[in-house]
């Protein structure tokens, strides 16, 4: 942030990791000792006291760091926006004050501060960091490259892609993995598929894409235990979210090649999941892949409304699918 002109930075989004990360580079910028550091929250904090601590002297040295969690809910109004925006205006160059809080891309199209920070460029910014989107592979696969060059290394496509598809949208577990792999990769090359089917844990949604792959083969008992391992893991719902994305991607899938498409650019996947998918839409009729989408349709219905478990509806689900 330049000294004398931005002084305000808005960091939002839902990755909650990248969030952290960029309050940690803004600390080590601004106030690497923490001498003027000041954090607050805006739910909890007295007016007088964020007045008491943007305007405050920096103690040897220029600039203090006010970090506010939370801010754009504690202002309702439009006289109470109006009176906060006024004090942002006059935000002394001593000071840099960051607003923070978690949101998502919904929220954040419409939240007031965002639109506010978006438009007073002369002494703010805003920034966002939002999850890669479930549906955008190769948007994922780009920003795991992009995590390995800011590492110091580097990933090939292709390793990328499987990484990718075993984090899901876990940004933080992805990037844990790839300060192993490049270490493992001793930081003097790049990282291979085979490093990352050597060394990287296999998470939910990974397994979810073995799960359904089992299910294709007529391999009904692994699929089977596939699924009762991933319950006793993690919670139904999450699992169940999975399932849903996968059985989606695969119905696109196979439309596009019912119609003679090419699923990596019409589905934007990146060229090795697109293969992955393409091999194991093919096992599924259309019809079939249809009425399993409806299927889950109900299954989320009757959860959400007590009438039946949901492991035991999925539990059910793959029995009968196994059984086809």
């Amino acid at each position: 942030m330049a000294k004398n002109s931005l002084r305000i930075l808005f960091i939002y989004g839902n990755d909650e990791f990248a969030l952290a990360r960029r309050l940690k580079k803004v600390q080590q910028r601004v106030d690497k000792e923490g001498m003027n550091t000041t954090q607050l929250e805006a739910r909890t904090m007295r007016k007088e006291e964020l007045n008491t601590a943007v305007n405050a002297m920096p103690f040897l040295a220029e600039r203090r760091l006010v970090l506010l969690e939370k801010p754009s809910g504690e202002y309702r109004g439009k006289n109470q926006r109006n009176d906060f925006i006024a004090f942002l205006e006059s935000v002394p160059e001593t000071t840099v004050l960051v607003l923070f809080e978690e949101m998502d891309e919904k929220k954040a199209a419409k939240n007031w501060l965002v639109k506010w920070a978006q438009g007073a460029k002369e002494i703010a910014r805003a920034e966002a960091f939002m999850l890669p989107k479930a549906w955008q592979t190769a948007d994922w696969v780009a920003r795991i490259q992009k995590e390995a060059k800011s590492q110091g290394g580097e990933i090939e496509s292709q390793a990328a892609a499987r990484l990718a598809e075993m984090t899901g949208t876990n940004t933080r577990q992805a990037a844990q993995e790839i300060t192993k792999l490049l270490t493992y990769a001793n930081f003097s090359r790049s990282i291979t598929l085979a490093d990352v089917e050597l060394l990287s844990v296999n998470t939910a949604q990974g397994d979810i894409f073995e799960l359904v792959d089992a299910l294709g083969n007529g391999r009904g008992k692994d699929a089977q235990a596939m699924l009762h391992q991933l319950l006793d893991e993690q919670d139904a719902f999450s699992i169940f979210g999975m399932v849903v994305r996968q059985f989606r991607l695969l119905l696109l899938a196979r439309e596009v090649l019912d119609n003679r498409g090419n699923v990596q650019a019409e589905l934007k996947q990146h060229s090795f999941v697109a293969k992955k998918l393409t091999a194991q839409a093919r096992h599924f009729e259309i019809s079939t892949l249809e009425a399993i989408y409806k299927r889950l349709l109900l299954i989320d219905e009757e959860a959400k409304t007590g009438k039946t478990a949901l492991d035991l509806s999925l539990d059910m689900l793959v029995v009968e699918l196994a059984g086809k």
